[in-house]
């Protein structure tokens, strides 16, 4: 069965008759707002602190928030009023998001009587009929009369709008007021739909030993509301949402966080985390994403690696030939310290690579994911894998010296050869996992035992040559 689908005059007339009343509710709106805050967090989560200034009868009213996040946590909204806080208390509290549209206003009506005009083609002439509607599911499903009709045509008029549904998300809140002035209230919530990252563009000079980096935040708004004017603040870190105390943590919090103003990102310790304030307002519309520059750094040090990285599967048995044409890591690496024009803690995020071309155009030539960084941590990148460096490998000897219940001591002996086909000579990384108690025996250049399990050659290939290790080692397991 098709599903029926309204044509667009029929959904225009369904929602011009859809003006929802709620009451003697009295409604604030985005028109009362007179600031708003957003404090976002790298984990889809926000927290909204949404002033407004609104006048209320004394005793109990039902005060209907509109224009909140459709995304929100009831569970976590706090109203306090701003000017006298005695003159509030919160009864009781609703979150409307069955939001108003014309297939819910059709469900909303099943089993109920509505209208369907009709307009005879021959004539021109409109005719109203009484239809009951039994089902919205895979179309509609109407009595008119004594027959049943399938995805009748025609106009759709309802008698007014349930209660149960909002042309918007709104927070109904019943409260008891003591003042008849008007008052600043604040609505503090958390929500999802809101989250960040960073996003750094970073270029490398022509003897790739320095860069210039440039931080963006992006931020993306899907919460279903907008949020105009907003003082803006972004949380770096992993905050545990599972902790019960985290909301009241929040909620203690919200009088004592106080923005504060820069010309740019400036940053500060907030618990184990770092918050950045965004010195001025900003819009952050709905379905949006938006950039936000964070920092600017030129002429960092950077130090450029070609790495061979191996594996620790063959000291156990006899392989011979490992491979051929063996791949290189490309990595630069530099410092977060403040001597070298950063020292700033780095929110995680994605660091894109360029670098010009002898036409002095920038070509893109890497990126990679970067962990939060801290002060006077080093952000280690890998960029890809070498094109002119390649490695050959192999077991060149494979012995088993002990074979006991408790252990084995295996003596293996290994060949590589490192083949440079640049124009110019380049420092090579030789890192090998050996696993085990192990010992070298003998090798053709001294190595370096960086970790228990690690050793690490380095070595200078001169242009259009190439060079050999050779290493023995003994491995007890």
């Amino acid at each position: 069965m098709q599903k029926y689908v309204p044509s667009l005059p029929v959904l225009a007339a369904m929602c011009a008759m859809a003006t929802p009343t709620h009451g003697d509710e009295i409604r604030t709106t985005l028109a009362d707002q007179t600031s708003v805050a957003v404090t976002i967090y790298n984990q889809n989560l926000a927290l909204v602190k949404d002033s407004r200034a609104v006048t209320l009868p004394g005793g109990t009213n039902q005060l209907a928030f509109r224009g909140v996040s459709a995304q929100m946590r009831p569970e976590t909204a706090l109203l306090r009023n701003t000017s006298v806080a005695d003159n509030l208390t919160v009864l009781e509290q609703n979150f409307d998001f069955d939001l108003l549209t014309p297939q819910k206003l059709l469900e909303k009506y099943t089993g109920k009587d509505v209208q369907i005009v009709r307009m005879n083609p021959a004539t021109g002439k409109e005719s109203t009929a009484t239809a009951k509607i039994l089902s919205t599911n895979q179309g509609t499903v109407v009595r008119i009369g004594d027959r049943i009709e399938i995805n009748p045509s025609g106009r759709y008029v309802f008698s007014n709008v349930p209660d149960t549904l909002r042309d918007e998300p709104t927070l109904s809140i019943l409260l008891e007021n003591k003042s008849r002035k008007a008052q600043n209230y604040e609505l503090s919530y958390l929500t999802g739909g809101l989250s960040w990252q960073a996003d750094y563009v970073a270029e490398l000079n022509s003897k790739d030993d320095g860069l210039d980096i440039t931080g963006w935040v992006t931020l993306t708004n899907n919460s279903g509301a907008a949020y105009n004017r907003a003082t803006m603040q972004l949380v770096a870190g992993d905050v545990n949402q599972v902790r019960p105390q985290f909301d009241r943590n929040v909620r203690r919090g919200l009088e004592e966080m106080k923005m504060s103003a820069a010309p740019q990102m400036a940053q500060e310790s907030l618990f184990e985390y770092h918050l950045y304030t965004l010195g001025r307002p900003t819009t952050i519309a709905d379905k949006q994403t938006k950039q936000v520059s964070l920092l600017t750094a030129s002429n960092i040090p950077v130090k450029k690696e070609l790495v061979l990285q191996g594996s620790n599967y063959y000291y156990g048995s006899s392989h011979g030939d490992i491979g051929q044409k063996i791949k290189l890591g490309v990595f630069v690496q530099f410092e977060n310290r403040e001597k070298d024009g950063l020292g700033i803690p780095l929110p995680k995020g994605v660091v894109r690579v360029y670098k010009r071309d002898s036409s002095g155009n920038a070509q893109f030539v890497g990126e990679d994911n970067i962990d939060h960084t801290p002060n006077l941590e080093s952000v280690r990148l890998k960029l890809g894998d070498a094109f002119d460096v390649t490695a050959n490998k192999k077991q060149t000897e494979f012995k088993v010296r002990e074979r006991i219940v408790k252990q084995n001591v295996f003596d293996s002996s290994y060949e590589i050869e490192i083949k440079n086909g640049k124009k110019e000579s380049v420092n090579v990384i030789i890192r090998e996992p050996i696993p085990g108690d192990w010992t070298m025996l003998e090798e053709s250049a001294r190595h370096e035992k960086v970790a228990a399990g690690t050793a690490q050659w380095r070595l200078s290939i001169p242009a259009g040559s190439s060079r050999k290790l050779t290493y023995t080692a003994r491995v007890k397991y």
